[in-house]
């Protein structure tokens, strides 16, 4: 007999095995002392109402070899006299892109302007420490992309697009938590993507695919507008140039690598303006989003809370003045984390570690973009959004000293329009200093902001406090830029051979989505040349 149930355990009893077994037990009408063997195959945590619950799906049976055992085995090929595919870009999307090119009998070459995940550290800590931004390593560019430092989260809305069960299966066999088949909410931990992100390069490496890090496409070799090859730079001395040649490249890029943009705009190659984000990011005590999410009236109920669940999380979006402002990259129990890729910017965005234990909640909380609001840049022509997205990041730096230190203002002192005379300790390392965040953002961005966060409090009571802080900018939500493709083939429309892909090709919005991405274009390359 096997079956699967769903059942309803405080979070309690979600943490012990006995009760787990008891409910089970209790569902299926038979005796405490019958044995019987389950597994667990969805959790999610339910805190709409006062009384907590941990709602799971799980598969029992009377006999251990019914259950189910996840045996995932990726059939990857030995591809080294393969025909070759480049890959531009070491993030999600480039690297699930090379990790089913194996699958198909393709050889991958991954072109990386940045650093291999460990050097990249050390670019990190002198941003935070040293106010220098690499501006081919850092958050954003290097071996695992921007999503290496990003938490890790792995929730997508786009399981119409892809296997998401697959990619999840994929992290797993290089080593992530087999706990992110099982959560509502997977994520994987800043702390622990690392590891996972070395294990796939070794697959690449071990099945005859190459990697070449500190390495920046210059230039696309054409011929009758069909793709040819990549020519590039080594970002490091002596900066020798060399040519990559292949019929067909995966352009994987991410969202920040503005001289690609720059460069397809000077070989004319087509691009679209798309909607994008900016904002802020905003930062509370765990403790009180603990409270108010857990609905916690006392330290007591706050303290069991937080014995058997994980860190609180929160969404809010509002429609405000005709356009959304929402929440985005909530990060639990994590960080703020520098994550400009020039000297002259400042740019935030948030991580976690896989205990999300840091005291800190942070979050963006960002408005949609439209082209009146950088009308006055119209001379750019299709890379205006692009030009408002650094005139912002780089206001956000002047305005606080000039180095990697980010502007920052109270919560409420925000909404009254009073400059705060302190500033909360905050997990931003470089240091933050006190503005008026309306000096910083542009008034579509801060009027609305203003509203929204008025809304959000009547959402979530408690949550508009001058223990939260605002830190500027929230910028890199998302491209102001789609790299155009045909439905069908996934290619450019002026350039055969050439795959928009990911996040920096408008096609995706995280980890997931981005690696789903990749996938489907290295299928499609490979059913061409089938």
């Amino acid at each position: 007999m096997k079956n699967e149930i769903d059942i309803v355990l405080s979070p309690a009893e979600a943490a012990n095995d006995e009760a787990i077994l008891k409910c089970i037990k209790g569902v299926l009408g038979i005796k405490i002392s019958e044995a019987i063997f389950y597994k667990i195959i969805r959790k999610s945590i339910d805190a709409r109402g006062r009384n907590l619950k941990i709602n799971a799906r799980i598969q029992v049976s009377d006999s251990e070899l019914e259950i189910e055992q996840s045996e995932f085995a990726p059939a990857y090929q030995n591809v080294s006299q393969a025909i070759p595919v480049i890959i531009v870009g070491a993030g999600p999307a480039g690297l699930f892109a090379a990790l089913r090119l194996l699958e198909m009998g393709l050889k991958p070459i991954i072109i990386e302007r940045g650093k291999n995940v460990r050097d990249r550290r050390r670019d990190l800590a002198a941003i935070s420490k040293l106010h220098q931004v690499n501006p081919n390593s850092n958050y954003c560019f290097g071996e695992g992309g921007a999503g290496t430092y990003s938490d890790g989260k792995l929730y997508t809305r786009s399981t119409k697009r892809g296997d998401v069960t697959n990619i999840l299966n994929t992290l797993v066999f290089h080593g992530a938590d087999p706990i992110i088949l099982v959560d509502a909410h997977p994520h994987i931990g800043t702390n622990k993507l690392p590891d996972i992100i070395v294990n796939i390069r070794e697959t690449i490496l071990k099945f005859g695919g190459e990697i070449h890090f500190n390495t920046q496409v210059t230039n696309f070799i054409q011929k009758e507008n069909s793709i040819q090859g990549v020519v590039c730079t080594e970002t490091i001395a002596p900066f020798a140039q060399k040519e990559f040649i292949a019929s067909s490249v995966i352009l994987a890029t991410g969202h920040s690598a503005n001289d690609v943009y720059n460069l397809l705009h000077t070989q004319h190659i087509l691009l679209e303006e798309k909607p994008f984000a900016i904002g802020v990011r905003v930062e509370h005590p765990q403790s009180l989003i603990d409270s108010i999410q857990y609905h916690c009236r006392t330290e007591e109920q706050l303290l069991e809370a937080r014995e058997f669940l994980p860190a609180a999380s929160y969404s809010l979006v509002k429609q405000i003045k005709g356009r959304g402002v929402y929440s985005f990259c909530m990060c639990p129990g994590g960080i703020i984390a520098p994550c400009a890729t020039q000297n002259s910017e400042v740019v935030t965005n948030g991580w976690s570690p896989s205990k999300r234990n840091n005291p800190y909640a942070n979050s963006g909380i960002v408005t949609t973009i439209e082209a009146a609001d950088y009308a006055h840049l119209k001379d750019y022509g299709v890379l205006a959004g692009l030009a408002y997205r650094s005139e912002l990041e780089k206001a956000a730096c002047i305005s606080a000293g000039g180095t990697q230190a980010a502007p920052a203002q109270r919560l409420v002192d925000f909404l009254n329009n009073n400059v705060s005379p302190t500033l909360p300790d905050c997990s931003y390392q470089p240091g933050i200093k006190s503005v008026s965040m309306k000096d910083v953002l542009s008034y579509p961005i801060w009027s609305r902001l203003q509203i929204a966060f008025k809304e959000f409090g009547k959402k979530m009571h408690g949550y508009v406090t001058n223990e939260a802080v605002l830190v500027g900018i929230e910028s890199r939500t998302s491209s102001p830029l789609r790299i155009p493709r045909d439905k069908e083939t996934m290619e450019h429309p002026q350039v055969k051979g050439l795959y928009p892909c990911g996040e920096g090709a408008g096609y995706a919005g995280g980890i997931v989505s981005a690696a789903i991405d990749g996938q489907l274009c290295a299928e499609k390359i490979a059913a061409a040349k089938s």
